[in-house]
């Protein structure tokens, strides 16, 4: 009985010991526990770099061959010929014929307004026939600076003299016309450059005095409607990135930007006004890229500025002060106060006295 007593006494005592030590050892791993949720988390730095920063927008575009132009015959005739859709015109070309006879194209930005035909006019008419002559390959001869009276001739206008007829009469007989040396309003139209006939708008048998085909560019552009405010960005000869309907990426370039403005009144919706638009004409770089798309939606980035050979550090770097403005954060808890550039990309510029290109600073992770 005494030895049970002694055998009772012992298992008491180690299974006392042993809760014990198990008490010790979970108060131990709780506080190993604690310590650790109460260590700082290790830092995530960066550096400065300096970089290129850019500021882009991607604006949705058509891809065809431009806007339209309606041609115009004017005179007296009858409408004998026409082109087809999709043809092309060139320079000193026909573009449709009235009463058999070939009406060319001139290339320039002011209409034939008058009879051409004695030596001594001068004017920016005279000037059209002369650069397009000349750019045929006909002589033309020195451009004089004065008139017969002695007045000097204004820039943009030339003077018809001897030489320049001569030179039209020979274009004449080229263009199997009767070599007067004459040439009437309607028997030359002037259109900006290379052009594409898009429509037909008469038939043969009407007459020459109406609208008679439209044309478009001869290459393919990408038109993009451009709010009239922030068309001030955009800069024409700037170069764009074109994202076609396969998503692939193609290069082009701001060709022209409309000085007319459309829209700006009642929208389709209730109560809605459309903001006023500028048309912007990009040109492909690449013309066998979209050279089996004659019309597509694509979208257009353009970058409307750009900083070379800046400092910058990612947006997650920037600290926020309390008395307003913003710092880096060094590793050791230090603050360096920066001014804010651009923001590009997740990336923002900073400058201020002690940022140097390389410098560690912290980030958010």
């Amino acid at each position: 009985m005494a030895r049970n007593k002694l055998a009772m006494a012992a298992l008491v005592t180690v299974t006392l010991a042993v809760v014990g030590a198990g008490v010790t050892v979970l108060t131990l791993g709780r506080a190993g526990a604690d310590d650790a949720a109460s260590a700082p988390p290790p830092l995530t730095t960066t550096t400065v770099t300096r970089t290129d920063l850019s500021d882009s927008r991607s604006l949705d575009g058509t891809l065809g061959f431009g806007p339209e132009r309606v041609v115009k015959g004017t005179g007296e005739g009858v409408v004998t010929r026409l082109p087809k859709v999709g043809d092309t015109v060139a320079r000193g070309k026909p573009i449709y014929w009235v009463n058999d006879q070939p009406v060319p194209v001139l290339f320039g930005d002011v209409p034939l307004f008058r009879t051409l035909d004695k030596p001594g006019l001068v004017g920016s008419d005279v000037r059209v026939v002369s650069d397009n002559l000349a750019a045929l390959g006909y002589q033309t001869g020195t451009r004089p600076t004065r008139a017969k009276d002695g007045t000097k001739i204004p820039a943009g206008q030339s003077l018809l003299t001897e030489t320049l007829v001569a030179a039209i009469k020979k274009w004449q007989q080229a263009l199997d016309l009767q070599p007067t040396g004459r040439i009437e309003v309607g028997q030359a139209v002037v259109l900006p450059g290379p052009v594409r006939v898009s429509a037909v708008k008469a038939v043969p048998g009407d007459p020459a005095a109406g609208e008679l085909v439209a044309v478009t560019e001869k290459v393919k552009l990408v038109t993009v409607a451009v709010e009239a405010t922030e068309v001030g960005s955009i800069r024409v000869g700037a170069t764009v990135a074109i994202t076609l309907p396969d998503t692939t990426e193609s290069p082009g370039r701001v060709a022209s930007i409309s000085h007319t403005v459309d829209g700006g009144g009642p929208d389709s919706g209730a109560g809605q006004t459309s903001p006023p638009k500028v048309n912007v004409l990009v040109t492909p770089a690449k013309a066998a890229d979209v050279v089996k798309l004659d019309a597509a939606s694509v979208q257009v980035t353009f970058t409307t500025s750009a900083r070379k050979g800046v400092l910058a550090v990612p947006v997650g770097a920037l600290v926020a002060l309390r008395e307003g403005g913003h710092a880096l954060q060094l590793p050791d808890g230090g603050l360096v106060a920066v001014e804010t550039g651009m923001f590009s990309r997740g990336l923002v510029e900073v400058s201020g006295d002690g940022v140097t290109e390389g410098l560690t600073v912290v980030t958010a992770a």
